[in-house]
């Protein structure tokens, strides 16, 4: 199996290129995100599954609450494309960085 490329979306969430012509089709994307370490006690991943009506599963994480450093999350994420963008925006305003496979789309529930 070919190790997906990863492409730093920099704040800049045009580059995430979400499918923007069917806002509420369910599609899926696998993202990492540095969770600076002021919001390593916030519960983000709660939100994103709370507030943006969002399937997350964990692939990976690394996070310590004894740790000084920021931490990390390999996440798939579930949804339909409105409600991603809505839950990128929120992570970006955090200014949480934000990873994203490239040429990884995955629609087609």
């Amino acid at each position: 199996m070919v190790s997906p490329d990863w492409k730093h979306v920099n704040n800049n969430l045009l580059d995430l290129e979400l499918d923007q012509s069917e806002l509420n089709r369910k599609t899926e994307r696998r993202i990492k995100i540095r969770i600076p370490q002021e919001y390593t006690q916030e519960p983000l991943i709660s939100r994103l599954i709370s507030n943006y009506n969002l399937e997350v599963s964990i692939v990976g994480a690394l996070l310590g609450s004894n740790k000084p450093n920021d931490g990390w999350f390999d996440l798939k994420i579930q949804g339909n494309s409105n409600d991603i963008d809505s839950a990128l925006t929120y992570l970006t305003e955090l200014q949480v960085e934000i990873w994203h496979e490239e040429n990884a789309l995955a629609d087609g529930w």
